[in-house]
C-alpha cells in the first residue's frame, strides 16, 4: 500500500479533471526524458509575459499616435511590429488591415486557427470553433451581431481568411474624445476582440477607474 500524505487530497480538491490529466501527462513525460521541465516553464513565461493583446494594443496606440509608423504599419506589418520588439513564432508574417468609416474588417482562419501569436497570443475558443470558421464568411453580419458589434447598412466588411503563411491584425479607427492621450493610455482602449475586428475599441468612458 503506497503512503497517503494528509496534503494530497488538499493540493488536488481545487484542480479541474482538464488540469490532473495535464499534470498527469506532464510527469510521465518528464520521468521519461522527453520533456525538459525548464523547456516548459520557458513556454509559460512566453506567453503569460512576452506575448498576447497587450502587445498588439501598444502597436495601435503607436499607430493611433504617430502618422509615420502608422504608415510602416499598412506597409509592412510584420517589420513595424518588429519595430517594437514583438516578433517570433506565428509572427512572420502579419499584414495589417485598417477600418475606415465606410470598411470594417474581421479576421478569421476557415482551416484552422492561424493567428499572429507576437501581438495577440493565443487564440480564444470560440476563434477555433467550426461555427465561427464557416459563418464569419457567409454571415459576418451576423457574426458581429452576436459579438454586439452593430454596423451602419452600408459599411463593407471585409472578412480575411488566415493562413499559416499570412497572418492579419485588424487595426481599428481611434475613438472620438480621445486627443491628446499618452499611447499608455490609448493602448487600455485596444481589446484582443477590436484587433480580430470581432469587436470595438472601448470609449473614453468605458475604460476601468
Amino acid at each position: 500500500m503506497s503512503a497517503h500524505h494528509p496534503d494530497d487530497d488538499h493540493d488536488h480538491s481545487h484542480l479541474d479533471a482538464m488540469t490532473l490529466r495535464v499534470k498527469a501527462l506532464e510527469t510521465v513525460l518528464t520521468e521519461k526524458g522527453y520533456v525538459d521541465p525548464a523547456a516548459l516553464d520557458e513556454l509559460i513565461d512566453i506567453y503569460e509575459n512576452r506575448v498576447g493583446p497587450k502587445n498588439g494594443a501598444r502597436v495601435v496606440a503607436r499607430a493611433w499616435s504617430d502618422p509615420a509608423y502608422r504608415a510602416r504599419l499598412m506597409e509592412n506589418g510584420t517589420e513595424a511590429i518588429r519595430e517594437l520588439g514583438y516578433a517570433g513564432r506565428q509572427g512572420e508574417h502579419i499584414v495589417v488591415v485598417e477600418n475606415t468609416p465606410g470598411v470594417h474588417n474581421m479576421v478569421v482562419c476557415t482551416l484552422c486557427s492561424c493567428y499572429p501569436w507576437p501581438v495577440l497570443g493565443l487564440p480564444p475558443v470560440w476563434y477555433k470553433s467550426a461555427p465561427y470558421r464557416s459563418r464569419a464568411v457567409n454571415d459576418p453580419r451576423g457574426i458581429l451581431a452576436e459579438f454586439g458589434v452593430e454596423l451602419p447598412a452600408d459599411t463593407e466588411i471585409n472578412v480575411w481568411d488566415s493562413t499559416s503563411e499570412m497572418r492579419y491584425l485588424v487595426l481599428p479607427m481611434r475613438p472620438e474624445g480621445t486627443e491628446g492621450w499618452s499611447e499608455e493610455d490609448l493602448a487600455a482602449l485596444v481589446t484582443r476582440d477590436a484587433m480580430i475586428g470581432t469587436g470595438l475599441p472601448l470609449s473614453p468612458e468605458e475604460v476601468p477607474a
